[in-house]
């Protein structure tokens, strides 16, 4: 619970956001992943545990300026046939060669991409490089965590191809602002070393996409039982006026869903800590303390 409440004053010092997990969840997501940490990594990562917090959220920023970031985001698994799984769940280059560079970049390419970060997360530990170890390690926190959003593996990724416009920022910003710090079990298993982190990132994205239609369906099962009415009520925020769901429509939606908002974040959590891990790892282990006040 202390985790909770010093994490609420670390937070909301910052404008909350509508991209992926919400910019509330990407920052309590990898505070809590220093937690996981050994001890040979935790207090490196705990100094900088308000950096990795802040900072997790760069990549919705820079969706804003740069066209090639939107796809490392997410990836439309229903969009390909259940035959083509091995070919995707392959590397890149194997990826390429059946559907083009062009096609895996419309529908997304969030786990190619976060082996990427990976790779350059391990050069950074090789090298003692400290600001790209930090730089690494938020980015990496956010796109895995994107992995464990049930509409990131969807192409109805908002709703809109059911007429559920909103429910990806429902479901992913809403729900965990109103519940997560209060009322979640972040108390959860050390990192583990991956040893295919490919592999493992790609298990979770099935499991994401198989989560997405039960998120649709309890919504709109929900939404028409109550006629539309009581659904959606207005917040001040940022300066201007929001439509925003009432806390009494997202609590029956978020007990519909039996925990899975938490799981998710729990599981996200863990995977964040355990490829920072297994970055470590792959480096051949560097002692951070050497690099804990180097510029």
């Amino acid at each position: 619970m202390w985790r909770g409440m010093v994490l609420l004053s670390l937070l909301f010092f910052l404008p909350a956001g509508t991209f992926s997990w919400g910019f509330f969840a990407h920052r309590f997501i990898n505070f809590h992943a220093v937690f996981l940490l050994p001890r040979e990594m935790l207090a490196f990562y705990k100094s900088n545990i308000q950096y990795l917090s802040e900072h997790s959220v760069d990549p919705d920023k820079r969706r804003y300026i740069l066209p090639e970031e939107a796809p490392r985001h997410y990836i439309d698994l229903d969009h390909f046939k259940q035959s083509d799984s091995l070919l995707l769940s392959s590397n890149w280059d194997k990826a390429v060669e059946q559907f083009s560079a062009d096609t895996l970049r419309v529908h997304g390419i969030v786990p190619w991409w976060i082996q990427i970060v990976k790779a350059n997360l391990t050069k950074a530990f090789a090298e003692k490089d400290r600001n790209a170890i930090l730089k690494y390690s938020a980015d990496i926190g956010h796109y895995i965590g994107d992995a464990h959003v049930p509409l990131h593996a969807s192409s109805n990724h908002n709703g809109q191809l059911t007429n559920q416009l909103g429910i990806h920022g429902f479901w992913e910003s809403r729900l965990p602002e109103l519940f997560a710090a209060a009322q979640y079990d972040m108390l959860i298993d050390k990192a583990i070393y991956l040893k295919d982190p490919l592999a493992f990132i790609w298990g979770r994205i099935h499991q994401s996409a198989a989560a997405a239609d039960t998120v649709l369906t309890i919504e709109k099962k929900l939404s028409d039982a109550m006629n539309g009415q009581y659904i959606f009520s207005y917040q001040k925020r940022n300066g201007k006026y929001e439509r925003i769901y009432t806390v009494a429509y997202a609590t029956r939606y978020h007990n519909a869903l039996k925990g899975m908002v938490e799981r998710r974040m729990r599981a996200s959590t863990h995977a964040v800590a355990s490829f920072w891990y297994t970055a470590w790892v792959d480096a051949g282990q560097p002692n951070l303390s050497e690099i804990s006040h180097s510029k």
